[in-house]
């Protein structure tokens, strides 16, 4: 998928319209499988989500309690899937 291509989710009282039925906490955004950037004081930082993926090897803290949006790659409508499920 190519970057332009993410979605862009507004956070709206500390959750994202995950799927048109669900609403998630941003927090769970840190270990979905889709997250790719959190939108924080104007400028998209790597999703923590990202620490084990063997390209990317982000370690970079997010604060999620200021995030403005967050940029996701889900196009299937899986929703959240958390990353626990693939690391261990």
């Amino acid at each position: 998928m190519a970057y332009e291509d993410y979605r862009v989710l507004p956070v709206q009282k500390g959750n994202v319209q995950c799927l048109k039925d669900k609403k998630e906490p941003v927090e769970n955004c840190c270990f979905c499988i889709h997250c790719r950037e959190f939108l924080v004081k104007g400028r998209f930082l790597m999703s923590p989500s990202l620490a084990y993926c063997t390209k990317c090897r982000i370690t970079e803290r997010v604060n999620v309690s200021q995030a403005e949006a967050v940029k996701c790659a889900d196009h299937q409508g899986e929703g959240f899937h958390s990353i626990t499920s693939i690391i261990s």
